[in-house]
């Protein structure tokens, strides 16, 4: 077995940073009151919910008020998209969003379609791209939410979401971002992006599982989707896990104060990751060729299964990802590279590397050594 796993796989996970961990620990500790306590262990917790939503709106530049903390990126998705439709449900129930959104947003549109509402789904073109021109003519007098991703999970394409929402705005349309994939490597200036809500998750940038933040821009009305106590201004009911809100402000300020030295060192390992790999026969970057997250490297193989690169690269040492998806024991291509008209002898053959902080130049040069053997190989057995 390998002595070390190197890591590229930071689009599903990344691990926590220790500097965030150090923040976290009192709150597992000596400061372990609920925030909803009037004594002073109670209070502390509270001060430190409040200057951890302080830090989050200094990077997104909106108000502290305006920010709610919850368990993760489905659930910040999930309380957008429900909240929103189900509050405006008596002026209409038209949704719009894209056919390559991450599923916590597809499911969730599709949920809404059992109450009856209709939800339009716009095509991209082959670079993953959505065109602003068709936000605009799907508007009708029924939209009663807008909901597009800012940079792809799969294929790392990142939208044109200021434009968006400057459609949306001018249609008096609330316009929903999920920015989870986005976060520590693009600006989330809310008001550059034209947002009135926006999706986080802290485990893509060096913060723990499990926490997440909405941020709701003032005058938006959204219903609570768990019913109980009264905690974030009633937005989301339950004690507060103050040591996650803790940690995840701390991680999302480091992302931000890293960002200028971080992402042009990630985005020059990423290009020598792509010019290695297209240089395999048959092999083909996916997603936009420029206009993508500074560390995605998403390409795909003719005729060759994800699966079979991923297992093979595992007993090498290297965590990577593919968008296929096993199924019922069959294994379907990405509905995101289903969406870019991807035929399906490449679009069974996905490989997603995604860089992290601590990457070298190294494990660059390391993968692009043994993957042009790793191709060969399951060609010639026919996976």
């Amino acid at each position: 077995m390998p002595e070390r796993t190197i890591y590229f796989d930071h689009a599903a996970t990344t691990a926590l940073d220790p500097r965030v961990l150090d923040t976290m620990l009192p709150y597992f500790t000596q400061e372990y009151g609920n925030p909803s306590s009037i004594y002073t262990l109670g209070r502390h917790a509270m001060q430190a919910i409040d200057r951890s939503r302080e830090v989050v709106a200094e990077v997104l530049h909106c108000r502290p008020t305006e920010i709610a903390f919850v368990g993760g990126g489905s659930e910040s998705d999930n309380l957008a998209i429900k909240g929103m439709a189900f509050a405006a449900q008596k002026k209409g129930k038209h949704l719009i969003t894209s056919a390559v959104e991450h599923h916590a947003v597809l499911h969730t549109c599709q949920y809404l379609e059992r109450f009856g509402f209709k939800t339009t789904y716009l095509p991209v073109d082959e670079y993953g791209c959505v065109d602003p021109e068709q936000v605009a003519r799907s508007i009708t007098d029924q939209t009663v939410l807008v909901s597009i991703m800012y940079a792809n999970n799969e294929i790392g394409t990142i939208q044109p979401i200021a434009e968006i929402g400057r459609i949306c705005r001018a249609k008096k349309v609330p316009f929903h971002v999920d920015a989870v994939q986005a976060a520590g490597s693009l600006p989330l200036d809310v008001t550059e992006l034209n947002a009135d809500l926006l999706s986080l998750s802290a485990h893509k940038f060096y913060g723990p599982k499990g926490t997440g933040i909405l941020y709701v821009r003032q005058g938006m009305r959204i219903l609570p989707q768990l019913q109980g106590g009264s905690q974030e201004r009633g937005r989301r009911a339950g004690t507060e896990n103050v040591a996650g809100i803790v940690g995840t402000a701390a991680a999302l300020r480091m992302a931000y104060d890293e960002l200028p030295y971080v992402v042009p060192r990630l985005r020059a390992l990423r290009d020598q990751l792509l010019e290695g790999i297209v240089k395999i026969p048959r092999s083909r970057i996916t997603g936009h060729p420029t206009n993508r997250l500074p560390n995605n490297a998403s390409v795909a193989f003719e005729c060759i299964e994800g699966e079979s690169i991923l297992l093979n690269l595992d007993l090498l040492g290297f965590a990577a990802s593919t968008g296929s998806a096993c199924t019922s024991g069959s294994v379907d291509p990405s509905h995101v590279l289903v969406a870019l008209g991807l035929p399906p002898e490449w679009s069974h053959g996905s490989l997603r590397l995604t860089l992290g902080k601590n990457n070298t130049q190294d494990d660059v040069d390391a993968i692009l050594a043994v993957l042009p053997g790793i191709i060969e190989k399951l060609r010639g057995l026919g996976l």
